[in-house]
C-alpha cells in the first residue's frame, strides 16, 4: 500500500465525487423541494427561481422575484426560511446563496403583492 492508493471515503482532503445518478437524485430532491415552497411564495406575488446548484459543493443560489423585490422581509425568507428549509431537509447542501430580482420596478411589484399574478412582457 503506497501514497497511491484511492481514498477510502474519507475526506482526507480529497473531494468525493458523485455518480451521475447521484448527482440527477440529489438536483431532482432539490428541484422538488422547491416546488413545494414556491405556492406559498406565490400566493404573496413574488416566485422563487433556482439560478444553479452545485450538488457536490453542496451549493445552491436561488432568487427571490416579483413582488419580493419591494418586500422589507425578502432578506429573511431567504435566510430564515428557504435556506433553513433547504439544509434542514437536505442534508448535502452546504450553501445556500439568496439574491432578490431588483428589475421590477416599484409599482409593477406592488401590484403583484395582492395575489395575483401578471406575466411580464418584454419587448422583441
Amino acid at each position: 500500500m503506497g501514497h497511491g492508493d484511492a481514498a477510502t471515503g474519507q475526506n482526507g482532503g480529497m473531494e468525493t465525487t458523485l455518480t451521475d445518478p447521484e448527482r440527477a437524485s440529489r438536483l431532482s430532491a432539490l428541484m422538488a423541494l422547491l416546488e413545494l415552497m414556491r405556492p406559498s411564495i406565490q400566493a404573496d406575488g413574488g416566485d422563487l427561481v433556482l439560478i444553479r446548484a452545485d450538488v457536490e459543493a453542496g451549493v445552491v443560489e436561488v432568487q427571490l422575484q416579483g413582488a419580493c423585490s419591494s418586500c422589507a422581509i425578502s432578506s429573511s425568507t431567504l435566510s430564515g426560511g428557504v435556506e433553513r428549509i433547504l439544509k434542514g431537509r437536505l442534508d448535502w447542501v452546504t450553501e445556500v446563496i439568496g439574491g432578490v430580482d431588483e428589475s421590477a420596478d416599484m409599482g409593477e411589484s406592488v401590484s403583484l403583492g395582492t395575489g395575483g399574478y401578471v406575466p411580464r412582457h418584454h419587448a422583441l
